[in-house]
């Protein structure tokens, strides 16, 4: 494989910087910040963040939703030689607690309405300072003053302290990043969370040309000759904590000089609007939200015609949404297909119309194997296996989990890959043709969901001797959470009610259950191995009616 010459993460991004100072890199609530701009609050937040007292190489956690904030402080942190933590904005303080430790994180940069998350934490973690900012913090003060008055704009309570900080005020102290070397190979950019198999989330540990590679590939080999540099316009709903949303931000919009309209909700009419305003070419989406636009009421009001290229990911595209997409818009959905531990893997091509089926076609930086589950031979060609992936560019192991590491990588000739779980065919035209996933992942609202994760909250319940999750299919958000769980013998008056407030306290909302049933007994292999998948066969058979 030829490799791509070294750079760092945000090299791409200073090239637009110096090359485009003038164009719009974000419009954000309406409010516009240039390249020149960015660029400068880029510099100031990395040297502020070493006056500070932030290390290089140090691990900083981004428990924040879309907003400047969070580009200013991921290509800032980056540029001092750190690693960003990019977490979900809702998550809990069990969820936050297990992170922040298991990552080394010593700096939390959050919103002042979960500062009161992270204050849980503080005293049970190494945490030294905590960055708080407000969703209007950079944005004029008239708009601000506006939104006050009308009570539109989230206030939190902060508990002052000697590790409380302000994301403006580290601004103001900053003023040039000194240059420090880097290096693209063995330093890292991140540690992303994703479910583990033991009930833990699990950290990937990305370095710079893991994410580089493949923003290069899109660039050069998918979007070559549909983007415009320094003249398109994109607009970005999915959170940037997910790396299918980054990297495409980068890939359309940061890294080439192009327009990026950042939404901090996806509200669909907000949506609807911004598109109309602002022409937008180029959209990110999960199924979802094609659907919700499709059933908008209102989506008659708006001018769309704008939209030239679709892409969905997150999970498979639903082939009545994909339809109504064409017939209402005579536009396609294309797909983007990856993972956490191997970055983007797959893009449907630009040069012909997709077929919702398929999940793309590979990059050139990412090998593609598709293998038997069990003997973990390469099936024959245009037969059904498990796809397993590898990159010269990316980490092959999870941070500090070595269970978990040996159970999803695997040696295959003189490479090791990575089992994505996913059961797919390599279809006549070299593209990737999604058949199933594995009983262990379910995909609700278009996250990644691991079953074992909520398997090991539930167990925590001291009434809870055994539980199974899995994912009932759901026409709108792909799939529902189902929990079925075992009391103890001695166990009495606990409730589905009472099961369900006890994941909210330690679960992100999407991955709190929809329901719950109980039952005497979990299937079991003769070791002992929960058999999710006859539970899931079983539950799927009763909504098929045999």
């Amino acid at each position: 494989m030829e490799l791509y010459p070294n750079e760092c993460t945000y090299t791409q991004f200073d090239e637009a910087c110096r090359k485009y100072p003038t164009n719009t890199a974000i419009i954000y609530l309406g409010e516009r910040f240039s390249y020149a701009c960015l660029h400068e609050l880029v510099d100031r937040f990395a040297a502020g963040l070493l006056n500070a007292g932030v290390k290089t190489k140090e691990k900083v956690m981004l428990f924040i939703p879309n907003c400047p904030q969070w580009i200013i402080a991921n290509f800032a942190i980056n540029k001092i030689g750190g690693a960003v933590v990019p977490v979900s904005p809702i998550y809990t303080s069990y969820e936050i607690e297990y992170i922040i430790n298991d990552a080394e994180v010593e700096t939390v940069v959050c919103l002042d309405t979960n500062f009161m998350y992270i204050n849980e934490v503080i005293g049970k973690t190494n945490l030294k300072r905590v960055i708080v900012t407000n969703l209007v913090d950079l944005i004029s003060f008239w708009k601000r003053y506006v939104g006050h008055m009308l009570d539109k704009l989230p206030k939190g309570k902060i508990k002052k302290g000697k590790e409380v900080l302000y994301f403006k005020d580290i601004l103001k102290k900053g003023q040039q990043a000194p240059t420090i070397d880097i290096d693209p190979w063995q330093d890292l950019a991140y540690i992303m969370y994703t479910g583990g198999t033991t009930g833990f989330p699990k950290g990937v540990a990305g370095n710079h040309m893991g994410e580089v590679s493949y923003i290069k590939d899109i660039v050069e080999n998918v979007f070559k000759g549909y983007v415009f540099a320094g003249e398109d316009t994109m607009i970005m709903v999915n959170p940037l904590f997910h790396i299918m949303a980054k990297g495409f931000a980068l890939a359309t919009a940061l890294n080439q000089g192009n327009t990026m309209i950042l939404m901090p909700v996806p509200e669909v009419d907000s949506i609807l609007e911004a598109i109309q305003k602002y022409k937008v070419r180029w959209m990110l989406g999960v199924p979802t939200l094609y659907r919700m636009i499709l059933e908008n009421d209102r989506i008659d009001q708006y001018d769309i015609s704008s939209l030239k290229y679709c892409y969905c990911g997150g999970d498979v595209l639903p082939g009545e949404v994909y339809i109504k997409w064409r017939e209402k818009y005579d536009n396609s959905i294309y797909q983007v297909y990856g993972s956490t531990e191997v970055g983007h893997v797959a893009y449907s091509p630009l040069d012909k119309k997709p077929s919702p089926k398929t999940v793309g076609r590979p990059l050139k930086s990412r090998k593609c194997l598709i293998i038997d589950p069990e003997t973990l031979e390469p099936v024959a060609e245009g037969e059904v296996g498990e796809l397993a992936v590898t990159s010269a560019y990316t980490i092959k192991s999870y941070w500090k989990k070595p269970e978990e590491t040996a159970h999803a990588y695997i040696k295959i000739g003189d490479d090791t890959y990575y089992r994505m779980g996913d059961f797919i065919r390599l279809n006549e035209d070299g593209e990737l043709e999604f058949m199933e996933r594995t009983a262990d992942v379910i995909k609700c609202k278009g996250y990644r969901i691991s079953a074992s994760e909520v398997e090991a909250v539930l167990q925590d319940h001291p009434a809870v001797i055994g539980s199974c999750a899995i994912g009932i299919p759901d026409i709108k958000l792909g799939e529902r959470i189902k929990a079925i769980v075992v009391l103890k013998q001695d166990a009495k008056g606990v409730s589905s009610a009472d099961l369900l407030r006890w994941c909210r306290d330690r679960l992100a909302s999407y991955k709190v259950p929809s329901y719950i049933e109980f039952r005497d007994m979990l299937p079991k292999s003769k070791v002992g191995k929960l058999l999710r998948r006859e539970i899931r066969d079983e539950e799927r058979r009763k909504l098929g009616g045999n």
